[in-house]
């Protein structure tokens, strides 16, 4: 029997080939010898009763009740399934089967989509091509085994060598089956100021589904989560996390089959996704990450905060300390003048602030949050020398200066919307619903993703910015993108057109340390911290609740990714009255800063 086996510094993965051409599934766990693969291969002389023979040749193997690498739909295996596929006849029978598979030390990056990265002699790599038995249609399986940080990463990728389209319904970027069902599942859940909440809950027969259509990766349910044995703790026990490289829709399903079975599945969400793939096009799945521990949920922290640290977060401020920052947004909102700003910003020089942060309300017309978003010119009326001067003037008082923006987010009222309302995600003939008196940029489109890159470096290089807090303040609604060819296309195009437009400026702008915002925590992911390498964690700055939220936040992302700031009391967001010693111990467990005048 064929042997695919990575191993990490205390785990390893094992799969091996079925005489039928599926990948089975053979160990995830604890590090361990394995020479024959066949000693963990599943045992069996005839199929399970009313499941489905796959080969007629080898009567003893049905999928339905097997440990597999990869599935799709109609052969047996009535499980959700890694791949979903529509046919020109409208047919969705699909049979992938091995066809190669290439070793290799390292890893590529991912064309379009943020991934991990390391040097060579860190990552061991497996690319598994299959087949489909009746077309030219390709599944790649890609494996990368971090050593250090005992990490694995998968992602899939579909490639159309046939002559005719064919419709994508889903593919995730990970499949995990198991033997064992006796986990529990923890999950980060929550919303506006309440974010990654932990709960507890057992999994029982059928499925556990953790999953957002917000458009974003969302507070109500973070994409990362972890299953545990009822007795770990944060010590001692098994326990297993995943999580996804992805900013958008994302689901993962955790399945019991009836023949105790489990399966992990996680990727972008299949609901709102459909993607035509035309002859000789390929389509990519973002890349999941996954980690087993036996030290309980804090090696598992551990294991994932290195992983982050050293194979997420990239370029200049990887590894090194973070400014200290003032944000004006809670002393000021948009009530402010030049005078005032520059008040503020010697109070801050004088108590040691490293970099002064203008939020909202900086560009023209931005009186409230119902009008001018887009319009990213500067308001001269509040400040009349302009923000190269402002800048300067910070600068000369020993701080960095930094600016607040909301690219992907537009008001009716506002410039850009009269000279462009197809630009705003919706269809022009029907009224869109508002959150926050805004709408959303159709990020889609490739005009807008030009006109961001442009005009805000027009801005970065003309505000010598050394800081951008890059805010996201609502959810999608109305989803069309006119540009597209298929509206199924729309969530996730949406997101690849945030990360060119972010992938783009952070080249432009090495030095600079961008800071994700999305009303708060409402995209505290992976993928965006591949461009951002700390991200505001929640508009809730009390004390007592940011207990809460970064402890949960912090099962799964670094301390250095969560930015925690003190903030005046009584606080804006609970009226809670907190003790200064108590926000300063709270706010030093992540990026420390403040958002108080």
């Amino acid at each position: 029997m064929e042997l695919f086996h990575l191993q990490t510094k205390n785990t390893s993965y094992a799969f091996t080939l079925l005489p039928t051409g599926q990948l089975e599934h053979l160990y995830y766990g604890k590090k361990i010898r394995l020479d024959d693969p066949s000693v963990l291969s599943e045992k069996a002389v005839f199929p399970s009763g009313n499941c489905v023979v796959y080969d007629r040749n080898i009567p003893h193997i049905s999928l339905e009740n097997r440990m597999l690498e990869h599935s799709s739909t109609g052969k047996g295996d009535i499980r959700q399934s890694l791949v979903e596929i529509i046919f020109p006849d409208t047919s969705y029978v699909s049979d992938f089967v091995f066809q190669k598979f290439e070793r290799r030390r390292g890893k590529e990056s991912i064309d379009g989509l943020p991934s991990s990265y390391g040097v060579e002699d860190e990552i061991e790599s497996i690319i598994i091509t299959l087949k489909e038995k009746h077309h030219e249609i390709y599944l790649q399986l890609n494996y990368s085994a971090f050593f250090e940080s005992d990490v694995i990463a998968r992602s899939s990728k579909l490639i159309n060598r046939s002559d005719s389209v064919i419709s994508i319904q889903s593919l995730f970027s990970m499949q995990l089956d198991r033997d064992d069902i006796d986990w529990q599942i923890m999950t980060f859940d929550g919303h506006w100021g309440r974010e990654r909440t932990p709960h507890t809950r057992d999994i029982g027969y059928g499925r556990s589904v953790v999953e957002t259509l917000a458009g974003c990766s969302s507070n109500r349910q973070n994409p990362f989560f972890i299953l545990k044995k009822a007795q770990t703790d944060e010590d001692l026990g098994e326990c297993l996390g995943v999580n996804l490289i992805y900013s958008g829709n994302h689901q993962s399903n955790i399945e019991v089959s009836a023949y105790d079975r489990l399966r992990i599945l996680s990727g972008i969400h299949p609901t709102q996704f459909h993607w035509p793939l035309q002859p000789e096009e390929s389509f990519q799945s973002p890349e999941a990450v996954f980690s087993f521990s036996t030290a309980g949920l804090n090696g598992l922290s551990q294991q994932f905060h290195t992983f982050i640290n050293q194979h997420i977060v990239r370029g200049e401020w990887k590894n090194k300390e973070r400014p200290v920052v003032l944000n004006n947004w809670e002393a000021t909102y948009f009530n402010f003048n030049e005078s005032k700003i520059l008040k503020l910003a010697r109070e801050a020089a004088n108590i040691g602030v490293e970099c002064f942060v203008l939020d909202d309300g900086w560009f023209k017309n931005r009186k409230d949050d119902s009008r001018a978003l887009g319009d990213w010119y500067t308001d001269t009326k509040k400040l009349p020398h302009g923000l190269k001067w402002l800048s300067r003037q910070i600068q000369a008082m020993n701080m960095s200066f930094g600016l607040w923006v909301e690219p992907e987010m537009i008001n009716e009222d506002s410039d850009l919307y009269r000279s462009h309302p197809d630009w705003a995600v919706g269809r022009v003939d029907q009224v869109a619903s508002l959150s926050r008196n805004q709408r959303v940029l159709d990020m889609s489109n490739p005009d807008v993703q030009d006109y961001l890159i442009d005009r805000l470096s027009e801005i970065f290089e003309e505000a010598e910015v050394s800081f951008v807090k890059w805010d996201y303040n609502r959810i999608f609604s109305d989803h069309y993108g006119p540009t597209l060819d298929h509206q199924g296309k729309f969530t996730h195009s949406f997101i690849l057109g945030t990360y060119r437009v972010l992938d783009e400026l952070t080249k432009r702008f090495p030095k600079v340390l961008f800071e994700s915002c999305a009303s708060g925590g409402n995209r505290f992911d992976l993928g965006m911290l591949c461009y951002t390498p700390q991200i505001w964690t929640s508009d809730n700055t009390d004390a007592l609740d940011r207990t809460v939220i970064q402890t949960g936040t912090s099962y799964g992302y670094p301390l250095s990714s969560i930015s925690a700031h003190v903030s005046a009391v009584p606080n804006h967001q609970t009226r809670r009255i907190s003790p200064l010693n108590s926000r300063l111990a709270v706010s030093s467990f992540g990026v420390f800063g403040c958002e108080i005048n």
